[in-house]
């Protein structure tokens, strides 16, 4: 398991009965995640004073039950910082466990010693952006979604990236690879983390299990003949790391060498010292 322990600002304080409880900053949260099956005997004082409570309705969708949090506020990563804000879907704008992919394409691009291009797909609000700029890359940004582009460009603002190389784009993900494909830009590194579900600009259903081979394909052709890295993440259950790395073994591996490596990406909680499983991640890396 990949651990993103780095973290000053964000801390898994406990999980219990299908809970997190999480500090973002000085904010104590608590949000739903299917996967905490267990009660926790020993529970942390702090699940009795969040700031704000998620709860899922049964008809679906859900809503901020106890809302005493700030419309936003920001918390710091190492040297990159970040704008949160609560969302209709139990979101923050912030995913913590990517952390650890942060770390480990950005000492990639610091050590490459040679100018680096990134594609970061479905990009949603930037971590990875500003990461990846931060490191010294320039990026190319891509997300369907006007407001989360909006979030990336502050999250580059507060990260004192304003001026940085970074191209943001609202676009669909899948058309704009078709269309650099032909234009034919190239990446020395690429980072995608697709929906498990979702419709296209016309109404094209997206499963990832059904068609995550086809966009690995097709991105993989947009790599450069000196390839630094290709990194892709999965929320999808059932969905294993070693499946999402079998294909990249198949679909770059074999083309350029290299090393795959696949595991799961987890938070310690500071209640119990174990490590919660947070989606998982595929890198392929020159090596």
């Amino acid at each position: 398991m990949w651990i993103a322990d780095g973290w000053k600002d964000y801390e898994l304080l406990d999980t219990s009965s299908g809970e997190r409880l999480e500090r973002w900053g000085n904010v104590i949260l608590i949000r739903p995640d299917p996967q905490i099956i267990w009660k926790n005997v020993d529970e942390h004082p702090a699940w009795k004073r969040a700031d704000g409570i998620y709860r899922r309705s049964s008809s679906g969708g859900g809503a901020w039950v106890k809302n005493q949090l700030p419309a936003s506020w920001n918390i710091s990563y190492r040297d990159l910082r970040f704008v949160l804000r609560p969302m209709g879907f139990k979101h923050t704008g912030l995913f913590p466990e990517q952390a650890a992919n942060w770390d480990w394409f950005s000492d990639l691009i610091r050590n490459a010693n040679r100018p680096v291009k990134v594609l970061n797909l479905f990009a949603y609000t930037g971590g990875a952006t500003v990461a990846a700029a931060k490191a010294g890359a320039s990026v190319v940004h891509v997300d369907a979604a006007k407001g989360m582009v909006e979030q990336a460009k502050e999250n580059a603002m507060l990260s004192g990236l304003e001026n940085a190389p970074i191209r943001y784009l609202v676009d669909d993900c899948k058309k704009f690879v078709e269309r650099e494909l032909r234009r034919g830009n190239r990446y020395d590194g690429i980072i995608m983390d697709p929906p498990s579900y979702g419709r296209g600009p016309g109404g094209e259903v997206w499963k990832l299990e059904e068609h995550i081979d086809g966009l690995i394909t097709l991105t993989a052709g947009l790599l450069s003949e000196k390839p630094l890295f290709f990194l892709v993440n999965s929320y999808t259950t059932g969905l294993s790391p070693m499946t999402m790395g079998y294909l990249l073994d198949l679909r770059i591996w074999k083309r350029y060498g290299g090393t795959v490596e696949s595991q799961e990406l987890g938070l310690r909680v500071s209640q119990t010292g174990s490590c919660l499983p947070c989606g998982a991640s595929s890198r392929w890396y020159f090596s």
